[in-house]
């Protein structure tokens, strides 16, 4: 059996990091227990998962304190050549836009997550220069609470608008769509990351959204 090749490209919480308590000290969820992980094991040895989560990245922003290269659109298609052919591309980001030193609206993201989608599109990193199928996943609402809270301050109610202006998106581009806040919830700790629990709770979410659309 062929195995198809699936990238889930995204940030923190696509990487894996665990709910913060310390400024500056980051740890990270065992290969099993981030939700790339979880979907590894769920979809079987058909499958190859690539993680691709950067902490901080954001979709198309130089972020002007942790650096230009967590710009998510500029390494998007260099990650993708990197890894082709690639036939699924999982997508989920929009949350570090949320910081208040963006002071974008949830418009705004959504309109940068077109703009990732065109790229992918145009990139055509797929089975013999096809384009890869897509699923967009819009984030989990996150909460202002925490040492974080005052970095996303006013970045909550934002969060709740960001799944039906991701959903069109998918729609123009015939993608796949997953309300990433339909399955798991941020922590408690630090209103951002997510507990090993919410990872698993995802992880089996996106499996069967890929069973469903592109096959076991």
């Amino acid at each position: 059996m062929t195995s198809r090749t699936l990238l889930c490209y995204g940030d923190s919480n696509t990487h894996g990091t665990k709910p913060l308590t310390v400024p500056g000290v980051s740890e990270r969820f065992g290969p099993a227990e981030r939700w790339p992980g979880v979907l590894r094991e769920a979809l079987g040895p058909g499958w190859t998962i690539i993680e691709e989560g950067l902490p901080a990245r954001t979709t198309v922003h130089d972020d002007p304190i942790e650096g230009r290269h967590k710009n998510g659109h500029a390494y998007l298609r260099p990650c993708l050549e990197s890894q082709l052919p690639v036939d699924v591309v999982a997508l989920m980001l929009g949350t570090n836009d949320l910081k208040t030193r963006f002071s974008v609206t949830p418009t705004d993201i959504a309109n940068s997550v077109d703009v990732l989608l065109e790229t992918l599109v145009a990139c055509r990193a797929g089975p013999g220069g096809s384009t890869p199928h897509v699923l967009l996943m819009s984030p989990v609402p996150i909460e202002e609470i925490g040492f974080l809270g005052e970095i996303f301050t006013g970045g909550a109610a934002k969060s709740r608008l960001l799944a039906p202006l991701y959903e069109r998106v998918a729609v123009k581009y015939g993608s796949a769509f997953l309300d990433a806040g339909e399955f798991a919830t941020v922590s408690t700790t630090d209103g951002i990351h997510y507990e090993a629990s919410q990872h698993h709770r995802l992880g089996k979410a996106v499996a069967e959204v890929v069973r469903q659309r592109f096959g076991a």
